[in-house]
Order: C-alpha cells, then sequence, then structure tokens
C-alpha cells in the first residue's frame, strides 16, 4: 500500500502543482479584484481545492499506463476473489479500488447536498462505467469488479445503524472469516467502541426476525421488555 501510495504522488505531482498554482493565483486575483459583497466562505474554498486535486490524481490513476496489459472481464467477482487476503496485491487491487471512490463520494454528497442512497449508488455507478470504458479504450483493461468496488467505496453511509455492520465487514475481511449469513448487525458504535442504541430499534428488530435472521446483535440497552413474534 505504501508503495502504492508514492506511485501515486510521484506520477501526480508536477500535474497537481502546475493546475493548482493557476488556479490559486487565479481563484486570488478574482478575490481581490471582485466587488462583489458576498464572498465564499474560506472552508468551502479549501474544499474546492483539496476536490480538484483529487481529481487531478483520480485522472492520473485511471489514465497512467497497466503494465498488465488490456483485457475485459465481465464476470462479476472473478477477480475479487483471485487475490488472496492480506496479501499486497489484495490491499492494491480490492481495498484499493474501494479507497479511490470514498473521496468522490464524500465530495459529492456534500457538494450536492445528497441524502438517499440511491442518488450517490447510481452517480458512482455512472462515474466507474466512464471510466472502465474509458481505459478500455485507451489500452487498459476493463474490469467489471473494478465497478462494484468503486460503487461500494463512492457510497456514503449516513445511518447510524450500520456502524456495527460496517466494522464486522471490515472484521470478517481482515480475519479472512466469513459471517454467518442468519445474523444481523444493529447498532452505532461509539469513539470508545461501545455499541450505541438507534432509532426504531424495536421494529428494526422485529423486521429481522420475520425476515428469517436467527442471530441480531445490538446493545441491550433498553431492550429488556422486547417480545419478539
Amino acid at each position: 500500500m505504501e508503495s502504492t501510495i508514492r506511485e501515486v504522488i510521484y506520477m501526480s505531482w508536477p500535474t497537481i502543482i502546475i493546475v493548482v498554482s493557476i488556479i490559486f493565483f487565479m481563484r486570488m486575483i478574482f478575490i481581490f479584484k471582485s466587488d462583489r459583497k458576498k464572498k465564499t466562505p474560506f472552508h468551502e474554498e479549501v474544499f474546492g481545492l483539496f476536490f480538484l486535486v483529487y481529481l487531478l490524481v483520480l485522472f492520473q490513476l485511471v489514465t497512467s499506463q497497466d503494465l498488465s496489459g488490456g483485457g475485459t472481464n465481465l464476470i462479476p467477482f472473478r477477480e475479487i476473489l483471485r487475490y488472496d487476503i492480506g496479501t499486497s496485491l489484495f490491499y492494491r487491487q480490492v481495498i484499493g479500488n474501494m479507497l479511490l471512490f470514498i473521496p468522490l463520494g464524500y465530495f459529492v454528497t456534500s457538494y450536492c447536498k445528497i441524502k438517499d442512497l440511491g442518488t450517490i449508488t447510481i452517480f458512482s455507478l455512472l462515474s466507474s462505467c466512464v471510466i472502465e470504458v474509458t481505459q478500455h479504450f485507451i489500452g487498459r483493461s476493463f474490469d467489471v469488479d473494478d465497478i462494484i468496488l468503486n460503487v461500494v467505496g463512492g457510497i456514503k453511509i449516513t445511518e447510524p445503524s450500520a456502524d456495527l455492520a460496517v466494522a464486522m465487514a471490515i472484521i470478517s475481511s481482515y480475519k479472512g472469516k466469513a459471517l454467518n449469513n442468519d445474523s444481523v448487525f444493529i447498532g452505532e458504535l461509539a469513539l470508545t467502541g461501545e455499541i450505541r442504541r438507534v432509532v426504531n430499534i424495536e421494529k428494526r428488530i422485529k423486521e429481522a426476525v420475520k425476515l428469517g435472521y436467527k442471530t441480531i446483535y445490538t446493545t441491550k440497552y433498553g431492550l429488556e421488555k422486547l417480545e419478539l413474534p
């Protein structure tokens, strides 16, 4: 992972410095010469600058030469399952593709005020498809697994009840042990590791039971009198 980061920095720094410097100089001239009464808050300026840097890095990554050559994979999860968990290739190809779209999901949801999961999922899907198709036409590989991983990384989860489920998924991946298919994890995780109660926890538990899940992991706080169907 460290070598990958160094490669990205090495490939991107000339473009980033040149473009960001030009944008910065233009923005400073505009701010000092403009007679506008309404000024853009400083944090929004920084936010936009970081988004620009991210897009430049993304461009370098998806258009740089692919040493493995071109190719096409239309079978879902074939490439994902090819890498052993914990190896350098797993972190680079699987975890790396998810991390690649995390900033995109954050920037877009914040800038466009997107709150629903469907919209950001569709946006991430379309963006990843454009990237993969472009890579195919410039001689790089087209991989449906890259699209899957990019979409997963681009999703910004705002529902606190998913904290425990996400944490268990990460632990499962790290340990290389699958979770039981009949288990459900519901709860918000505090910085101290405490599992907190979430809104409508009783309804969530009852709905999970109706769907056939046998084991439910959550906090026991306030559930002493819960009656399951």
